[in-house]
């Protein structure tokens, strides 16, 4: 019986100080039934040549040039020329572990369709990674590792995106990269939500995820926090908003300010809540600042909460629970 082919879809640009060490790790896989297809994105560093090297000695590796601009057209190109049962993604810049590839493939064929395989990640940087890089891995890999990637889906983005993996044919359903929007990953993984994919709990480190600080992530305005707060604006008001409800803000910094100005400019209703006693009270954006109390004169409301402190998350939850409240039906943290 023939292996199902995986189609591993890299786009890059100007990554030419680390495209081989991503294409060993894919040469390194103990799968081999695969076809990497490569999408330069207009490098105007060596990172075409390095990879036309490659192949002239593989023939699983092909080279096409973005038939536009950007990161979501170079995928497009990249899907277009691909014809892999599997469908998965990889950044240029990242390392795939050996059992990357089997591992994913593996758990699909056991599991099905309508799933999506996820692994465990891990960062890594020349100088050192920052708190907040090694909390987004240990937060992303302890979803992962039960499957619940989605159970806090409106914090940060919970698929990494150079690691998942699902049939082409779910791929398809969910409309694949056919979006314009950005940030792409994200926008991506609230369409497998949408389409109801379940996550294949994992327990192994299957990305070696690379932080520098000229990575696009970090250097694009596509990736700006308010591009990412009104895509969970957006998608929260189409998959989980219910209207008729009262909806609650908690929290009134910079993004709970940034969440309210989203919410009035599509004329959704609000009660905004604050914990801050120079604030309680006031009127911000013709919003009145309500006490935590207000919200006992609320019947049955939906919530979401901007407040970033640990501790007061915490208090938060436990206020939720009291009330017997469920999260992604009755607060949702979008921090």
């Amino acid at each position: 019986m023939a292996q199902p082919l995986v189609s591993i879809l890299v786009p890059f640009k100007n990554t030419e100080a680390f495209i081989s060490d991503c294409v060993a790790s894919i040469l390194d896989q103990s799968y081999t039934n695969w076809e990497a297809i490569f999408i330069d994105d207009h490098s105007n560093d060596s990172s075409y040549s390095i990879i036309e090297n490659y192949t002239n000695q593989d023939a699983r590796i092909q080279l096409y040039k973005n038939e536009s601009n950007g990161i979501i057209n170079a995928l497009k190109t990249a899907y277009k020329h691909s014809i892999g049962d599997y469908v998965t993604r990889m950044d240029s810049d990242d390392l795939m572990t050996p059992i990357r590839l089997e591992t994913m493939l593996t758990s699909l064929e056991t599991y099905g369709l309508k799933h999506l395989a996820v692994g465990q990640v891990k960062y890594f940087r020349a100088d050192g990674l920052s708190d907040g890089f090694a909390r987004y891995e240990h937060w992303l890999n302890a979803l992962t590792v039960n499957g619940t990637n989605y159970s806090e889906i409106y914090k940060e983005c919970v698929i990494p995106s150079p690691c998942w993996m699902l049939h082409r044919n779910d791929f398809d359903a969910c409309h694949g990269f056919n979006s314009n929007v950005y940030p792409e990953d994200y926008d991506l993984a609230f369409r497998f939500y949408k389409a109801n994919y379940t996550c294949i709990p994992c327990d192994k480190i299957l990305l070696h995820w690379r932080d520098y600080s000229t990575r696009t992530s970090r250097t694009h305005e596509h990736y700006a926090e308010n591009s990412f707060l009104d895509l969970k604006v957006s998608y929260f008001l189409e998959l989980n908003y219910d209207a008729s409800r009262p909806l609650a803000i908690w929290g009134a910094g910079h993004k709970g300010k940034t969440l309210a100005k989203i919410l009035l400019k599509q004329d959704i209703p609000f009660y905004w809540i604050c914990d801050n006693p120079k604030k309680i009270g006031k009127h911000i954006y013709d919003q009145k600042l309500l006490n935590f109390d207000y919200l006992s004169q609320l019947k049955h409301p939906q919530s979401i909460v901007t407040v970033a402190n640990t501790n007061a998350q915490k208090e938060i939850m436990q206020y939720f629970e009291t009330q017997k409240m469920q999260s992604m039906i009755d607060y949702f943290f979008f921090c």
